[in-house]
């Protein structure tokens, strides 16, 4: 790849530029991936992800698990949950989760060592 030899790319470098632009995915899906990496960047929601990889949890148990209140744990399993992120079921009073899929766990974890965090 050619170097910027002035202060503005050649023609054929804003030709490449061009070319890779029109293969980005379009400004809403960006934003929607943008949202779904920031409901994953807590650490109390990565927490509740790596319990509910063993497992359905009811609401008690995850509060009970993090020493949290009521509120503070249903903000972060709304904010996981309308990311996609997880399934719930009413259940009485209590609501249960679950992971929306398996290999949630194992993709964090991919994300995480390509950033070299």
């Amino acid at each position: 790849m050619n170097s910027c030899n002035a202060d503005r790319p050649n023609p054929e470098q804003i030709e490449r530029l061009n070319e890779r632009l029109a293969g980005l995915p379009d400004e809403d899906k960006i934003k929607k991936e943008a949202a779904a990496l920031k409901a994953l960047a807590d650490p109390t929601r990565l927490l509740i992800i790596h319990l509910l990889s063993e497992g359905e949890l009811c609401v008690c148990e995850i509060m009970a698990a993090l020493k949290k209140p009521q509120p503070t744990v249903s903000h972060h399993l709304n904010i996981l949950r309308r990311a996609g992120f997880l399934k719930a079921e009413k259940r009485g009073v209590w609501v249960h989760y679950s992971l929306a899929s398996d290999d949630l766990p194992s993709m964090i974890k991919q994300v995480i060592e390509a950033s070299d965090y």
